[in-house]
């Protein structure tokens, strides 16, 4: 099964791996954040932090990739 959104087609099987992945990407900028505030140590917490960054960018690239697709 394809959907069809405008004249881009992502495969079904393609956008669960897509939701998948967004829905780790948000799980683990989550579980950073928490990790952050449990740190006591700066270096740690920023680090944890960092983390979080990086996993929140990975889902607003997805959902934007996602977003074109519309």
């Amino acid at each position: 099964m394809n959907f069809n959104l405008g004249n881009k087609q992502i495969e079904s099987n393609n956008l669960k791996v897509i939701q998948d992945q967004l829905n780790y990407e948000c799980m683990m900028n989550k579980k950073f954040r928490q990790y952050a505030d449990y740190c006591t140590d700066p270096s740690l917490k920023s680090l944890c932090n960092e983390a979080a960054d990086v996993h929140k960018r990975n889902f607003n690239s997805l959902k934007s990739y996602l977003d074109s697709h519309q």
